[in-house]
């Protein structure tokens, strides 16, 4: 998709991390926004790190929920009239292993991550389809969608079926020849606001007792030592949608890693442990 200028950006999770800085960049393309975000006082910031001349609308949006997408596709379609390339970048993170996530983290995990993408998809391609213009789909997963890290296995189940989901997308969208391309980002460490997502937690899927936000040492330390920012990734996906890239590997190393894991599938080997490299 070459031509962005005067088209309109849909952005998930637009009030922090990557989500903000792909609402950044996209208005510097002379993109329309629709900013999404759970945290309202969040896309505010970022509406207002956007130039006046971009039209820009902001809608609260859980896309854990069906309806709430919903809602934002009409929103968005109602006051610009079409999608050009649709972010589903809302994202949150637990920690800990298999055993010890609670119901509690599973819901929540699934509900943000994976069923995002999938309300987001559900709302906006069909309207896509309609509008018959060019567009993109890009889907945030991580580079831990295509390895597997102890004690982060709720967090990698769900970006590895954003990877898969986006796969699929591609070749549906391709077998019907519609001009919608689609991506998916994998991104390793960059330092965003995904350690604190638990501010966003729902009351009725908080973990009783104290909250077990993720506290990792080495996911914190990965985060602040992170070589690439978030407005690097943001530069990188918007430069992969006009070459309509699919896959989205933001940060060296993290290649050599799935290059193992496959080997592992392809050989019937034990599986190979994963790594999220800094740059």
């Amino acid at each position: 998709m070459q031509q962005l200028k005067g088209r309109t950006a849909v952005v998930t999770g637009a009030g922090s991390g990557i989500g903000r800085e792909l609402a950044i960049r996209c208005a510097a393309e002379g993109m329309r926004l629709v900013l999404a975000d759970i945290d309202e006082e969040a896309i505010a910031v970022t509406a207002a790190l956007l130039p006046e001349s971009i039209p820009v609308c902001r809608v609260r949006t859980d896309v854990s929920e069906a309806d709430s997408v919903e809602a934002l596709a009409e929103h968005a379609y109602a006051e610009f009239g079409e999608v050009g390339v649709l972010f589903n970048n809302a994202g949150v993170a637990v920690g800990g292993r298999c055993w010890e996530s609670t119901l509690e983290d599973w819901k929540w995990i699934l509900g943000v991550n994976l069923m995002g993408v999938v309300h987001g998809i559900r709302s906006f391609v069909p309207r896509m389809l309609v509008q018959a213009l060019p567009g993109h789909v890009v889907n945030t997963s991580s580079a831990a969608g295509l390895v597997s890290i102890p004690g982060a296995g709720a967090y990698c189940a769900t970006k590895h079926a954003v990877v898969t989901l986006s796969e699929c997308l591609f070749h549906e969208l391709g077998l019907k020849k519609a001009p919608i391309g689609v991506s998916v980002v994998c991104p390793s460490f960059v330092n965003t606001g995904i350690v604190d997502s638990e501010r966003n937690r729902p009351a009725a899927l908080k973990n009783a007792g104290q909250a077990r936000p993720v506290r990792d040492p080495n996911l914190l330390r990965g985060m602040q030592t992170a070589r690439l920012s978030a407005a690097d990734v943001a530069l990188i996906t918007i430069d992969a949608i006009k070459l309509n890239s699919f896959y989205i590997l933001s940060h060296r190393g993290v290649q050599k890693d799935v290059e193992e894991r496959l080997r592992g599938v392809v050989n019937g080997s034990r599986p190979a442990r994963g790594s999220l490299p800094s740059g």
